[in-house]
C-alpha cells in the first residue's frame, strides 16, 4: 500500500514519514522548498498553488492514503484552496485522505469544543482551516478531519524553540496566562492519525492531549525538562494585548480517544523533567 504525505518535510510531516517507513510502507512525500533527510521515502516537489500539481503528483503516485499534513499558516492559497485541491484529486482517484486540522477553527467562546462543534474562526488561519475542512467533508463524506492543538516535540517544534530564544534572553516578548490550549506530542499525533487512515472511521476527530495549559504553563514545562531558568519566561495576558485570536479552546476528543488504541498523553506526562 501506497502511502502520500503532503507536507511531508514539515514538523509532523517528518513524523508520519519516520513511522510510516518504520512500519514499511511504501512511502511518498512532499516538499514545497526542499526535500526532508530522512531514507526509504521517495520525495516529490509540490506546489499547493499551483493549479494542477496536486493532481499530476496524485496520478504519478497512485496511492492508497493521503495524509494532508500542510499547514500553510496565513497563506490562503495554501491553507484553504490548496487543501481543497488535495480533496478534489483524492476523490477523482477514490483515495482514502486524512486531512489535518486545527482547533484555530474554534473562537474560544464556549472553551470546550468536541467534534459536533461548527467552526466559528476569528483569524485568517482558522478560516482558512474551516473553509478547507467543510470542502474535505463535502467532497469526501468518508474522509478523516483531524482537528489537533499545538504540537509538541523532543525539542524541534516552534513552540519549544521559541521558549529556548525567549529564555535565553535572545528575543523580548510575554507567554501568555489566558491562552489556554491542549498540546499533543507529535509522535501521539502521528501514530494516531496513522490509525485513523487504516480504519474506517469517517467525519471529524479531535486529536489533542489530556492536559490543557496555558501558554506559560506549557512554557514553564519546556524550560524544566530542557534545564532552563522558567523564572526568565516573562507571563502576561493575551486579553491585554492587541494581538487577534481565540483564548480558552479546549478540544474534547473523548468520543475520538475511545475509538483509538494510541493513547494521547497530556503536556505534563511527557514534559517531565529529564
Amino acid at each position: 500500500m501506497t502511502v502520500l504525505v503532503i507536507g511531508g518535510s514539515g514538523f509532523l510531516g517528518t513524523e508520519l514519514v519516520r513511522q510510516a517507513t518504520a512500519a514499511e510502507r511504501e512511502t511518498v512525500a512532499t516538499f514545497c522548498s526542499r526535500p526532508g533527510r530522512l531514507p526509504g521515502v521517495s520525495w516529490r516537489r509540490l506546489d499547493l498553488r499551483a493549479p494542477g500539481d496536486v493532481d499530476e503528483v496524485l496520478g504519478a503516485v497512485a496511492p492508497r492514503v493521503v495524509v494532508n499534513a500542510t499547514s500553510g499558516q496565513g497563506d490562503w492559497a495554501v491553507t484553504a484552496d490548496g487543501a481543497i485541491r488535495v480533496a478534489v484529486a483524492a476523490a477523482r482517484r477514490g483515495c482514502r485522505l486524512v486531512h489535518v486540522s486545527s482547533d484555530a477553527v474554534f473562537s474560544g467562546a464556549r472553551v470546550h469544543y468536541d467534534e459536533g462543534c461548527p467552526p466559528d474562526p476569528v483569524t485568517p488561519y482558522g478560516a482558512a482551516k474551516a473553509a478547507a475542512e467543510s470542502a474535505v467533508r463535502l467532497l469526501l463524506p468518508d474522509a478523516v478531519v483531524a482537528r489537533t492543538s499545538l504540537i509538541i516535540g523532543d525539542g524541534g517544534s516552534v513552540h519549544e524553540r521559541l521558549v529556548h530564544t525567549v529564555a535565553a534572553g535572545e528575543r523580548g516578548g510575554v507567554l501568555f496566562t489566558d491562552e489556554v490550549r491542549c498540546p499533543v506530542h507529535v509522535r501521539d499525533l502521528a501514530a494516531a492519525l496513522w490509525e485513523l487512515a487504516a480504519s474506517e472511521r469517517a467525519g471529524v476527530c479531535h486529536l489533542g492531549g489530556a492536559d490543557a495549559l496555558s501558554r506559560h504553563e506549557l512554557g514553564v514545562l519546556i524550560a524544566r525538562r530542557d534545564g532552563l531558568d522558567p523564572d526568565r519566561l516573562a507571563a502576561g495576558r493575551r486579553a491585554d494585548s492587541a494581538l487577534p485570536g481565540a483564548l480558552d479552546v479546549r478540544l474534547d476528543g473523548r468520543a475520538t480517544r475511545r475509538r483509538l488504541r494510541t493513547r494521547l498523553r497530556g503536556a505534563r506526562e511527557f514534559l517531565r523533567s529529564r
